[in-house]
């Protein structure tokens, strides 16, 4: 008989039954974050390990199968180096990663990781640095064994390809309050997109398995006299194989003078902040950034905002803050594009 709380969902229990029948859940604790839609959970089980279950409704089954898939393999990839314990696994059964459906909500199962220190709401100019020497030298690790891993079906031009179908949907714009203006806004936003990264050569460009949010609460670090080290990292939420710049918007919100907030929002802001240039040098340092790389850092705040916010935000974000950032993004966001200029950050790093 299990012994689990009885706010644990029934979903839960089947799925950790379907993987693990001989050990009961004697507890568990739900520690889902605050602004995301997925429900996650603490579980202790009878032999007095943890686990931590999360349960999803985002997308398909066949991308979050995948998606898994891909994390697992990763995982594994770089067992052989300094970042071996990173990656919180995956838990597998029968050697691959085990993932569980009933109707439209699955969910995945990952082994506790440990965790060391956590990063303040105000990063000094050390750790700044730190951040941009690590970042890099993960994005390093990951691209040398990214040859060896499958390949995902989710790019970036089959989510663009998703939203101009849903922007046919007449429910999808109402529940979004799109008008005809904000329609055209998006798809305009949508072919620039499109337009812009056939132009910079970026099919071309290494791709690498990525995280897109950094945020402190996702990852975990160990201080020393030079800094920190990455310790231990457990959200994959926003899991693709792509371009490392699409890593460095939430990096530069990650340092910006006014810290971690409560109440947030996408502005390109944290872009220009010399703190974020500081971050750059560092990492430029360990894994150099081309022009092109650095310039490209438009289109990814426009993919950004296009699809983790108007395509798909309502899975991300609770309703009020999602109907805020929708707002927004058509508002300020998106129009903010028409007078961005990034030669001067271009300039600053790479001089």
């Amino acid at each position: 008989m299990t012994h689990a709380t009885p706010d644990l969902p029934d979903l839960v229990l089947a799925a950790w039954h379907a993987y693990d029948p001989w050990r009961q859940i004697v507890g568990a604790e739900e520690i889902s974050a605050n602004v995301s839609t997925n429900r996650v959970y603490r579980l202790v089980l009878s032999d007095k390990k943890e686990f931590v279950a999360k349960v999803s409704s985002y997308g398909s089954f066949v991308h979050f199968r995948q998606d898994h898939q891909r994390i697992q393999q990763w995982s594994g990839l770089l067992s052989g180096g300094g970042f071996r314990n990173f990656l919180a696994r995956v838990a597998e059964r029968d050697g691959k990663a085990f993932v569980y459906k009933q109707e439209n909500r699955w969910v995945a199962f990952y082994h506790k990781a440990g965790f060391y220190d956590f990063l303040p709401k105000l990063l000094s100019d050390t750790d700044v640095t730190a951040l941009g020497r690590n970042l890099a030298s993960f994005h390093q690790a990951s691209l040398r064994v990214t040859s060896e891993l499958n390949p995902t079906w989710k790019t970036v031009g089959s989510d663009i390809a998703n939203l101009y179908d849903q922007l046919d949907s007449t429910e999808w714009r109402r529940e979004r309050a799109i008008g005809n203006v904000e329609e055209a806004l998006i798809r305009r936003h949508c072919d620039a997109f499109l337009e812009n990264v056939e132009a910079c050569g970026y099919h071309a460009w290494p791709k690498l398995p990525i995280l897109i949010d950094w945020n402190t609460g996702n990852f975990s670090v160990g201080f020393d006299t030079t800094g920190f080290k990455f310790y231990s990292r457990w959200d994959y939420d926003w899991f693709r194989i792509d371009s490392r710049m699409f890593d460095f918007y939430f990096a530069s919100r990650v340092v910006r003078e006014s810290g971690d907030q409560t109440v947030f929002s996408y502005t390109t802001g944290p872009l220009f902040e010399p703190r974020f240039i500081a971050f750059l040098k560092a990492y430029h340092s360990v894994f150099p950034l081309s022009e092109a790389e650095l310039l490209f850092l438009e289109e990814a705040y426009r993919f950004f905002i296009l699809n983790y916010v108007v395509r798909s935000g309502e899975h991300f974000f609770r309703s009020a803050i999602w109907q805020r950032l929708i707002r927004e993004s058509l508002e300020v966001y998106l129009p903010s594009l028409e007078r961005l200029d990034l030669r001067p950050l271009v300039n600053a790093v790479l001089t």
